[in-house]
């Protein structure tokens, strides 16, 4: 049986972690005899829009159901609860998509999300590849929602901030022993001027820089226009750099 990739792109806000899920989507999805599931867990939720799909319910809805319904339910709650987060996979031609939705307010959800690491467990293992849109932080990592990440890439603009949220990644996956193989970070609309330094910083904190995403007015376009990045022309700069990250750290 074929072992399940994992990835996820994390990184704060605005860096273009989002438009570089999608193209990894976008690369795999050509590629023959791949199960591909994309994952957005990034409360703003962008990701549907960037493949261009529309969601219904979300994981986050589903939660709230069993945390109301949990009383009420009969018989095995785990096989209620999967059929349940089944209702918000989007299924499309070549890919999956599920939607984590908001975090839950406040209370006690310790129930659900000792469901959710099951029923996720077990969805994860009928793909090949699984890329996830995390938030700028690692919180369903922390849960141990979704385990044994294959490597998280952490894309960062020309900011000491974007640099310092890869340094604080790397922290928190070796203070919590997360189980992530590998951590990379991702250069993103950087400039030649700034890249050596943006390498030093990384070479400081011991994170191989694994990419450099060029300015590309493809992806400014689209963005601009609330296009989908799975439109991006494989001409693309910025499109051909994330196909090369892709193969680097194996999908």
């Amino acid at each position: 049986m074929t072992m399940t990739k994992i990835i996820a792109i994390s990184g704060k806000g605005g860096t273009g972690k989002t438009a570089l899920v999608a193209m990894f989507i976008k690369y795999l999805s050509i590629v023959d005899g791949r199960d591909i599931l994309a994952v957005d867990a990034d409360p703003d939720t962008n990701l549907p829009a960037a493949l261009g799909m529309k969601v219904g319910k979300t994981i986050g809805d589903m939660k709230e159901y069993m945390e109301e319904k949990k009383a009420e339910i009969t018989g095995d709650k785990m096989l209620h609860f999967e059929a349940k987060v089944l209702e918000s996979l989007v299924e499309g031609d070549k890919y999956d998509l599920l939607v984590m939705g908001r975090s839950e307010g406040p209370g006690c959800y310790c129930y659900v999300n000792n469901l959710l690491r099951s029923t996720m467990s077990n969805i994860v293992e009928n793909y090949n590849t699984v890329v996830i849109d995390t938030g700028a932080g690692l919180e369903h990592f922390s849960r141990q929602i979704i385990k044994d990440v294959d490597a998280v890439l952490v894309v960062t603009d020309q900011s000491k901030n974007g640099l310092m949220t890869a340094k604080r990644i790397k922290e928190i996956t070796d203070e919590l022993k997360l189980g992530v193989k590998e951590i990379y970070i991702v250069a993103n609309k950087v400039s030649k001027e700034n890249i050596e330094i943006m390498r030093r910083y990384a070479s400081d904190i011991k994170i191989e820089m694994i990419g450099e995403i060029p300015f590309d007015d493809n992806i400014a376009r689209i963005d601009l226009s609330g296009g989908k990045i799975l439109d991006v022309p494989d001409s693309s700069p910025a499109y051909i750099e994330a196909k090369k990250i892709a193969k680097k750290v194996g999908i």
